[in-house]
């Protein structure tokens, strides 16, 4: 079991080691395991196998990353140091595609190292530069959960799907900020969790932090969604997000039947997500989503639910287009899609 007297925090940098220690999230909810990253190619395993996942937290990773190559980097000429740490940015940028905040976290921490003169000076830009993403992904979760718990009624029963809190993020979360944040604010709160087929994020880790926290918390099968928006058991739905074009919300695959759920039941639907998700220059055909392995879907506990030679369709993301979206969550307000771009631009620009 995670330590009750401490935060969850799911990646937790090391400098003096140099070292990143990580929650194994496959691992959740059987064991509650740490596992330590001292090089790039472990850390790109671990983000690769979802050990480490959630838009934020992989902007942190990422930023962590950075710092770590840095730290590790053999070579002792500036130029040799800086082409070694942009080899590990490029295989850290290879895991995930579609996830904008790694890229993020990744470009920062990079662009401050390559600005560096010396080996030495560009090793400890790159760890203040890190830490400072890190730092940032907390102030900007504690933020969203302020605007949002403004959404919910005094008593309400929240639809969300796949993982978007403490193990996404740095601490705390974006949806799940957003549900915590309520409750600190005495919101009576019943959340209906979402498996999240096929690799059960939402049965295995939203209803793990939740239980942690002591938050009334049911776990039903994504198919169950839109009986219980019938029904009238559902009040609000909200989500996380791995990128925001300004025409559509990339999340985890099954968002998008959610969402046209909640709008054929008028139920709001919220996606809480950080300034750092948005894409807004790209619309939603210039977005490449990551397929997974076949074996995600052609085995389950153990077994083989697919016969041999079946194809299997796998991608880790779909796109809500921005019309289905009662408004986004974020650490500088609730906005919506197309009509606030101009202000999202803005604010952008200046930050």
């Amino acid at each position: 079991m995670q330590p009750s007297d401490t935060p969850l925090r799911p990646v937790i940098f090391y400098p003096d080691i140099p070292a990143i220690k990580f929650i194994a999230q496959t691992r959740l909810p059987e064991e509650y395991h740490e596992e330590t990253a001292h090089d790039i190619k472990r850390l790109a395993e671990a983000i690769r196998c979802l050990d480490i996942r959630g838009a934020p937290a992989l902007g942190v990773a990422g930023a962590y990353g950075i710092a770590l190559a840095a730290l590790t980097a053999t070579a002792s000429e500036p130029e040799k140091f800086r082409e070694e740490v942009s080899n590990a940015a490029d295989l850290l940028r290879s895991t995930r595609p579609t996830a904008v905040n790694l890229f993020y976290g990744i470009d920062r921490v990079l662009t401050a190292v390559l600005a560096e003169q010396t080996v030495s000076s560009a090793r400890e830009r790159a760890v203040s530069e890190a830490e400072e993403v890190a730092d940032d992904d907390s102030r900007t979760c504690h933020a969203i959960g302020e605007h949002g718990r403004n959404i919910l009624p005094p008593s309400c029963r929240i639809l969300t799907h796949c993982n978007a809190g403490a193990l996404a993020c740095r601490e705390w979360g974006t949806a799940l900020g957003v549900i915590r944040s309520g409750v600190q604010a005495g919101v009576k709160v019943q959340v209906y969790a979402c498996e999240t087929r096929p690799l059960l994020q939402g049965a295995r880790l939203t209803s793990w932090e939740l239980a942690q926290d002591g938050i009334d918390v049911t776990v039903i099968t994504d198919s169950m969604a839109a009986s219980l928006m019938r029904k009238g058991m559902i009040d609000v739905v909200i989500v996380g997000a791995d990128r925001i074009t300004k025409d559509a919300v990339f999340n985890k695959i099954g968002t998008y039947m959610h969402a046209v759920c909640a709008d054929a039941h008028h139920i709001p639907f919220y996606v809480a997500a950080p300034f750092s998700t948005f894409d807004e220059e790209s619309a939603e055909a210039d977005i490449i989503v990551e397929e997974r392995s076949r074996d995600e879907i052609a085995c389950f506990g153990g077994r083989k639910t697919i016969p041999d030679g079946v194809k299997v369709y796998n991608p880790a993301f779909d796109a809500t287009p921005v019309s289905l979206v009662t408004g986004i969550i974020t650490e500088h307000g609730i906005f919506r899609l197309p009509e606030d771009l101009s202000d999202i631009r803005a604010i952008r620009q200046r930050s």
